[in-house]
């Protein structure tokens, strides 16, 4: 049976994909300019801060997965035989 093409299949369409998406979180990043934001502390009224408190966080979460919870739940080769 053959494996039906997909559109992301091409190396072309996964690059502009990826390219619109950057271009996306871009002006969302630059848009901040334009919001009038009511904090409650003093930081979360900077430019870019939950982008950037967002991306940090995201970056925390893999590195913690990859690196302690891998060793709570990484078992044997044979531990079901």
């Amino acid at each position: 049976m053959k494996k039906e093409l997909t559109i992301f299949d091409n190396p072309e369409n996964a690059k502009k994909v990826r390219i619109i998406l950057y271009v996306l979180c871009a002006l969302l990043f630059l848009g901040d300019v334009f919001v009038h934001k009511h904090g409650h502390f003093g930081w979360d009224e900077w430019f870019g801060f939950f982008a950037i408190y967002g991306f940090v966080c995201c970056v925390g979460l893999v590195l913690a997965a990859k690196h302690w919870l891998r060793t709570l739940t990484k078992r044997d080769e044979d531990y079901y035989d």
